[in-house]
């Protein structure tokens, strides 16, 4: 008995030491989850406070067959100033060499390939210092636009591209200013916009737009926001690259062209076609409403310079575009950004842009009407039941028409917030009134429409401004036979087919449109709430305004409106009827077709306008 009781004694100990090793490796990788997942709260909290993540910095230069513009970029990027950055990410050099065109003419090829291996060879020598170095050189010709578009994919929200072409000089303060651009910008959550999908380091100097102002920039200003991208120096951003690539491709596949009437992009894409890229990249900020960081610097100083070295965009050589800035050019200063909402924005035609315009209280919407008014007029327009694609037709409309006095009331939504961030004023209809009745009941949208409608046209009266209320079943197309027809005879003119109401300021309207007046309009609408939006405030308008017995003009009896609905409208408005509208009741597709047999339809299938229009400031 005494041996069969020694066997198992003979390994516990063993198992004793096994179960052991087994506890601590558990307990090992527990405290090392525990701790990484603390580690990743501590960086969102640190992000949070505006210390920055590791990030990748991928340089990107495209070269093709000019090895001393190489030669010089590649000189020039080494010998810039990248701090103790290395710390927390590193910067990469990809270096993209073109392949030549195949030719029959032996001769020419022979040159042509002791060119390539030139530059191949210099490409190898070249030494960097702080990431890796990747060559690509293609077995086939990419051209421009291929080399750009092929260049990048990011693998992660917090990798950058920074895209040189060989002709390029930076700045040794270049990449300061770029990491100062990531900090600020895309990592500091105070400052961070969706609109932004990068940094241009080149001296602006082109308004796309025809006709558009002169780039004139406050020398005061530093750093500004613009549509239009740089392609010499360009910093991308991860999400907006990424999503240009993905449109870039759905519509090149389904063989739209990157055409945008006004800009001179046009004329680039007519004379070189598919050799470029940027045609297609402005038609995309377009559509997206995107925006780029521009720098400004005194004596046209830039942080990269082109040399316009002969070749696809210049046959001959034309020379440095801007002065190259050093250290001993510029102070520590340029540096200390300013918070983006201290920034100017502009479009392509170099009109500013506001965006953020959100009127939440009465305190709001007194300092924006000032703001928006023009000739004392306010244009009021529904996005209650509103339909994306008309309004943004209407904004299209707007802009060939250069009106500019409008404001935008509803409740909020992801067309609300659009056009707020395109820089559209808009009023949030359910802060306003939460703010104005402290009311607890909940009320359907007509009603909610008919009371903020009612408040604003009070507080523009109060600041002495008429105001047009439009719904969304309406279109002005031409403004000027329309405000010819509406004179001062008549403080009311009223469509309740169209959706209209112009109530002028006069001393009758101010002293009629009352607190008493408003408490009318809300009792009658809260008692007998309408199905229809806009056309239920502007029935009790005139319902009300005739018991106190002043006169209103029927807009559909003066001959200036057309209801595109009827088989009798005029396929080209050649009568003068400034003024469309349908019903609410008709089908969509129905009325974008009708529109286009009009040519009142100046959308594409993006949701954008076909047109850039730029008039005089």
């Amino acid at each position: 008995m005494a041996i069969v009781y020694a066997q198992p004694k003979k390994y516990l100990l063993p198992l004793v030491f096994f179960l052991f090793c087994i506890s601590v490796i558990i307990l090992l990788i527990l405290v090392s989850e525990t701790t990484h997942s603390l580690a990743g709260q501590e960086t969102t909290f640190r992000r949070n406070h505006g210390d920055v993540p590791p990030f990748t910095f991928l340089i990107k230069v495209l070269t093709f067959n000019r090895l001393h513009s190489l030669s010089r970029c590649l000189e020039s990027l080494s010998a810039s100033d990248y701090g103790v950055s290395g710390d927390r990410g590193r910067i990469h050099l990809h270096v993209y060499i073109d392949h030549f065109s195949l030719s029959r003419n032996v001769k020419s090829v022979g040159d042509k390939l002791k060119s390539a291996k030139e530059i191949l060879e210099f490409v190898d020598r070249f030494e960097w210092r702080f990431g890796e170095k990747v060559v690509h050189y293609r077995t086939d010709n990419a051209g421009l636009q291929g080399q750009w578009l092929e260049a990048w994919w990011p693998s992660s929200d917090h990798e950058f591209a920074f895209v040189v072409e060989d002709d390029l000089e930076v700045s040794p303060l270049y990449y300061m200013f770029l990491e100062r651009v990531i900090r600020d910008y895309y990592y500091d959550a105070s400052n961070f916009n969706p609109s932004i999908y990068g940094a241009s380091l080149q001296r602006p100097r082109l308004v796309p737009g025809k006709h558009g102002n002169k780039l004139l920039v406050d020398p005061k200003t530093n750093v500004f926001l613009y549509q239009l991208v740089g392609t010499w120096g360009q910093l991308l951003f991860p999400k907006p690259w990424k999503e240009f690539r993905l449109w870039y491709d759905e519509h090149k596949s389904n063989g739209k062209k990157p055409f945008l009437d006004g800009m001179v992009s046009n004329g680039w894409y007519k004379r070189m076609g598919e050799r470029i890229w940027t045609p297609w990249f402005i038609k995309f900020v377009q559509s997206r409403g995107y925006f780029n960081i521009y720098t400004n610097f005194p004596n046209e100083g830039a942080l990269s310079v082109s040399h316009r070295d002969a070749g696809v965009n210049y046959r001959k050589s034309a020379g440095a575009d801007s002065q190259l800035l050093n250290k001993s050019s510029i102070g520590s200063d340029f540096l200390k950004l300013q918070p983006l909402s201290n920034l100017k924005w502009y479009d392509y035609c170099f009109s500013e842009v506001v965006p953020g315009r959100v009127v939440r209280n009465l305190n709001d919407l007194g300092t924006t009407l000032p703001s928006v008014q023009r000739e004392k007029t306010i244009i009021l327009v529904s996005l209650f039941a509103a339909d994306k694609m008309f309004i943004r037709n209407l904004l299209c409309h707007f802009e060939k028409l250069n009106t500019r006095n409008h404001i935008f009331i509803g409740p909020t939504s992801e067309l609300f917030y659009d056009l707020s961030r395109r820089g559209y004023p808009v009023i949030d209809a359910d802060m306003f009134l939460d703010r104005l009745i402290k009311s607890k009941t909940p009320y359907p949208n007509s009603v909610k429409e008919t009371l903020a409608n009612a408040y604003v046209v009070k507080k523009c009266l109060d600041l002495g401004y008429s105001t047009w209320v439009f719904s969304s079943n309406a279109l002005l197309v031409d403004k000027g036979p329309f405000i010819d027809r509406i004179s001062s005879e008549y403080d009311f003119y009223v469509g309740e087919r169209s959706g209209i109401l112009i109530v002028q300021s006069s001393p009758v309207t101010q002293k009629l449109w009352s607190n008493e007046f408003l408490q009318s309009i809300a009792s009658s609408a809260t008692k007998n709430p309408s199905p229809k939006p806009s056309l239920d405030f502007i029935h009790l308008v005139k319902e009300l305004v005739k018991r106190k017995g002043k006169r209103i003009k029927t807009i559909e009896r003066m001959g200036i409106a057309e209801n595109i609905d009827a088989k009798s409208v005029n396929q080209s408005l050649g009568d003068g009827k400034p003024l469309v509208y349908w019903s609410p009741e008709v089908g969509s597709s129905i009325v974008q077709t009708k529109l286009t047999e009009l040519n009142l339809w100046l959308i594409d299938d993006d949701l954008s306008c076909k047109a850039v229009l730029c008039h005089n400031s």
